[in-house]
Order: structure tokens, then sequence, then C-alpha cells
């Protein structure tokens, strides 16, 4: 019995093996599994990964082994490392006598790198808040993670950049510039011009003179961490400051121009105006006032009309201040003296199918009498008696017709047609200043050959240290009759008392003319007056241009009285001495008629 149950385990065992190797037959043999490669497929393969093997390792030996060490180190600087501008200070601009009317503060230019920036709506709010910018705008320009760089705000008040600073808002950072400041606003407006964010000229003095107020800017190799920390810095060049530029306005003067134009433009509701005010011995302008005027400090609120300097760039017809120079032609020419009768009655002259005529009639004048009544009658026969060439050259010899030399921007020509072209009417018409066109700084320089013994005085925006080198434009005689002619002009008998200045003796012409729209005259005028003073030496000649004022019109009426506001405000800034007795006002002569 013991042989028997051990007889049966063994045959047990032997099936469950049978069994076992049979399924481990089955298993290998399923065609499922049965992949039969090829013997190249496997070499190719070992080949393909000993080829990239060899690629690595060149590459490698490319990168570490010196052969393009300059573009990795370039590449690498240029996440680490910047060359950064460092601004020059601009030049100072100031008067002839020191005072400052330009210079540059500094300030700070506030940029982020969009996708550093990691701040909350609150803050984002407050910052805005304090670049004084719209939040949604701030939020617009801080989403383009595509950007590297972006201003948020140029030219910020230092202040405002500390307390931005204080945020410690990541991403967001400032960097030192320059902010130009003009002390006296609107005053000297379009004297000096103004700078763009860049801070370069855009106008005036600023724009004229950049190559010497702008200077050079310097650099330097900054190494910054990412959270835009300098942490190594090495200046490569050092900044040029701009030059100082010394004008030769005289501030007293301009502030006084300014008012006393500001003061008639409210008086006479008029458009516009403008004044300039040089000195006859250098040919400094002591002042140039033009209104409507700006805040150069304010660019945001800058306007075309406010911005354009009417004293270079508005051009007018002179009306009766051009009579001067028809007269001057005549007596150079010998047609007529002082003293030569124009009969001027009925008031009224014909010229082919038109007719021109006074604004009152005179009856039988000298030729001194019509420039102190403004004769238009007397001025066209005494021109008509003259070629028309002739009185073109007169013209051109004082400056119409032609830019001034003045290295100011926008300055133009005006308008003088060449003498062939001129019909005997416009002959007539052009000798009292209507058919051409000029500025008014063309229209004060041309009065100076009659305030300097009939030199033309070249001007200069600038401080001069030696005198103005003149051309002659007539004699010293004719010149000498014109301005006692002008000063009648300005006596109790002549269109300008107004223009009249106590203990000074005073010479001048008074304007009115009708402004051209569209081609056609229409009923509103410019009133203009120019004149000099003393007239013992002259030294100073003003002119004043007022455009459409309301209700009086004349230039008598107009702009003398503020020639004579200007005229005395300069000749006691500028100590020079009357030359003539004071007469006594009104409410004296009344006291020493009562009883």
């Amino acid at each position: 019995m013991s042989r028997f149950p051990q007889a049966k385990r063994t045959q047990h065992s032997r099936k469950s093996a049978r069994r076992d190797r049979a399924d481990s037959v089955g298993f290998n043999a399923n065609p499922l599994l049965t992949v039969a490669l090829p013997a190249w497929r496997s070499k190719l393969m070992l080949f393909l990964l000993f080829v990239g093997f060899i690629a690595l390792a060149g590459r490698t030996f490319y990168l570490m082994g010196g052969v393009s060490t300059g573009f990795l180190q370039r590449q690498g600087e240029a996440r680490y490392a910047r060359t950064l501008d460092i601004p020059a200070t601009r030049g100072r601009i100031t008067d002839r006598n020191g005072v400052v009317l330009a210079s540059s503060v500094p300030a700070r230019a506030v940029w982020a790198i969009p996708e550093d920036v990691d701040a909350g709506p609150e803050q984002l709010n407050t910052l805005a808040r304090l670049l004084q910018m719209n939040a949604s705008e701030l939020k617009r320009r801080l989403a383009d993670e595509d950007r590297t760089f972006v201003y948020l705000r140029r030219q910020v008040d230092a202040d405002v950049a500390e307390r931005i600073a204080a945020l410690k808002l990541a991403g967001v950072h400032s960097s030192r510039e320059f902010k130009r400041h003009y002390p006296e606003g609107a005053t000297n407006a379009h004297v000096i011009g103004f700078t763009n964010v860049e801070d370069r000229g855009q106008e005036g003095i600023e724009l004229a003179y950049e190559r010497l107020l702008a200077g050079r800017a310097g650099s330097r190799r900054v190494i910054k961490d990412r959270l835009g920390r300098v942490v190594e810095d090495d200046r490569l060049r050092e900044p040029l400051d701009g030059k100082e530029l010394a004008l030769s306005i005289d501030n007293r003067i301009q502030y006084s121009a300014h008012a006393a134009l500001k003061s008639a433009l409210d008086k006479h509701r008029a458009k516009a105006g403008a004044a300039i005010v040089f000195d006859v011995k250098t040919g400094e302008v002591l002042a140039l006032a033009s209104l409507p005027s700006f805040d150069p400090n304010l660019r945001g609120r800058l306007a075309g009309d406010a911005i354009r300097n009417r004293v270079l760039t508005d051009t007018f017809e002179p009306g009766s201040t051009m009579k001067p120079f028809s007269v001057a032609a005549a007596l150079e020419a010998g047609k007529v003296k002082v003293d030569t009768r124009i009969q001027t009655a009925p008031g009224r002259l014909t010229i082919g199918n038109r007719t021109i005529g006074d604004a009152k009639p005179h009856g039988m004048l000298t030729v001194e009498e019509v420039v102190a009544q403004s004769s238009n009658v007397g001025t066209a026969k005494i021109a008509l008696d003259l070629p028309a060439q002739t009185l073109w050259d007169a013209y051109t010899s004082v400056g119409f017709g032609q830019a001034p030399r003045l290295d100011f921007p926008g300055a133009v020509t005006g308008r003088l047609r060449p003498a062939k072209t001129w019909r005997p009417i416009e002959q007539a018409t052009i000798s009292y200043g209507h058919g051409v066109s000029v500025t008014l700084i063309q229209l004060a320089r041309a009065y100076s050959v009659f305030a300097s013994d009939g030199w033309l005085v070249p001007l200069t925006l600038l401080r001069a240290d030696t005198t103005a080198m003149p051309v002659r434009a007539m004699s010293a005689e004719t010149a000498l009759a014109m301005r006692k002619m002008l000063e009648m002009a300005v006596g109790p008998e002549g269109t300008a008392p107004l223009a009249r200045i106590p203990a000074y003796r005073v010479a001048g012409k008074t304007g009115t003319a009708y402004k051209i729209k569209n081609g056609q005259y229409v009923k509103e005028y410019v009133a203009s007056f120019v004149g000099f003073a003393p007239v013992s030496d002259p030294r100073i000649v003003v002119a004043v241009m007022i455009d459409e004022p309301a209700g009086q019109h004349y230039g008598g009426q107009v702009a003398a009285p503020v020639f004579a506001a200007i005229t005395a405000s300069a000749l006691r800034t500028l100590q020079v001495s009357p030359d003539a007795p004071l007469e006594p006002s009104r409410e004296m002569i009344a006291l020493r008629k009562a009883p």
C-alpha cells in the first residue's frame, strides 16, 4: 500500500509538467508576436545613433572650443547687459540781462517690462492715478506681454516718480531724463518756442538753435539682474551739455509789450495782435509779442492759432504805413520837394474806370501835409509821376517782398509783384498800401531807414556785443525829411495824436486796411502803427498790428495807443533821456483855469 500512493503522485506530477510545457510552447508560437525584422535595419539604426553622437560631440566642440565665442557672448549679454544713453543737459536760454527764460529740470521716465509686471487691480489704479492716466489705458499697455519694453509716461516730476517707486511694483521702473521749464510762460512763448517729449526743439528759438542748445548725449554700459536692478555700471562716453544762449530780448520790455497788447485786444474785442520793439543802434529785438498766446509748459493744450508767431508769419496789407516809402522814392528821384503843393480836391481820383478817395477832402496840401494828413489822393498823384520800376526798387531796398534774415523759423516774404505787371490803378493803390502784403517785422525794419538816417538795420534775436552793419537804403537828407513828416503825423493836426508820449518826441504812421478773404475784400480790418522815438536821436522802433478790431478800427484809434504804452515803458526801461518839454495834462490845464 505504501508504493501505490507514491506512484500515483509521481504520475500526477509528470502530467502537470507536460501540461505546463504545452502551455508555454503555445504562447511563444503565437503568430501575432512573431516579428521578422531584416538585419540591415538594426544596423542602420545603430549607424544613425553613432552619427548623432558624433554630431553632438562636434557641436559641443564648436560651442565650447571658442569658434563662436563672440556670438554666444553677444547673445548672453543681450539678456543682462544694456547700453543706455546718458542725457545731456539742454542749454539755458536767458534774456539780455541774464533772466532765465528756459531751463531743463530733472525728471523721470516711467517704463515697464509687461511680462514682469505683477500688480493687483488696486495697485494699478494707484499707479494710473499717479501717472495721470486712464486705468484702462494703463492696463492695455501692460497687457501686451510680447513687448519687452513700454513707456508708461515721460517727463514725470521727481516727487511723483518717488511715490511710484514706493509702490515697489515688480516690472515697473524709471530712468533719468530732463524736462524743459519756461518760467515766463505765455509772455515769451512765441520767442522761445518749446521742445517735444524727447527734449528736441519744435518752435521758436528752441528749434532755430537746436544744435547749440541740445548738446550731445553720453552712454553707459550696465548689467542688470532679472528684476531690472543695476549690479554693474561702466561709463563709455560722458555727455556734452548744451550751450547757454543769451537773447536780445529784454524781459521787462517784453512783459510790457505783451500786457499792452492784451489790454488792447480785450478793449477792442480783436481777434489777434502783434508787436515788435528793436534797438535802432544795434538791430537787437527787445520784444516780440503775439496774441493769442500759449503756455509752453502745457503742451497738451497747444493750438494752431495760438502757436503761430504773427510778427513773422501773418501777412496783411500795410495801408497808409506804406505812404512814407512812396513819398521818399519821389524825393530821392527829385520829382517833388517837401514843400511841393499837391491838389487833392475834391478828395477823389479816377484812374481808368476806377476811383480812389480820401476819408475826407483836404484840398491843396504840401508833400509834408500829404503824409501828415494821410491823403490817398495826394500819395497816388506823387507815385504816378514815377516809373513803376523806381517805386518797386524803393520798396525792395527796404526789405519788402523778401524774408527777413533772422535765423528764426517761419518768417515769410510777403507779396510784392514785379513792377512790369502793374497797371496804373495798381501803381496808385500800392503807393498807399493796397495790393501789397507785408509782415509786421518787415514793416518795422523798413522804418529803421527813417530812424537811422537812411540806413537799413539788420535785426537779430541774439544779444549783440557789437553794433549792427546796416546798408544804405536812401540818402540821409531824404530820411531826415521823412522823419519830420512822420513827427507831424503824430502831432495835434496829424492822424495819430494818441501815439504821443509825455516828455518825448515821437514819429510814426498809422495804417488801416481791409482784409482779403477768399480773394475778396471784406469789411474786416487790420489796424497798425509803426514809429520810433525819441526823434532827436532815435533809439527804438516799435510796430503794432491789431487784427479785426470790433467797433473802432482805424490805426490811430486802435494801434497808436498801444504803441504809446509800449514805447513809453521801453524808453524808461532803457533810461533814454527825454527830448521834449513835459506838456501839462488835461487835469493840470483844468486846475489852472479854475478860479
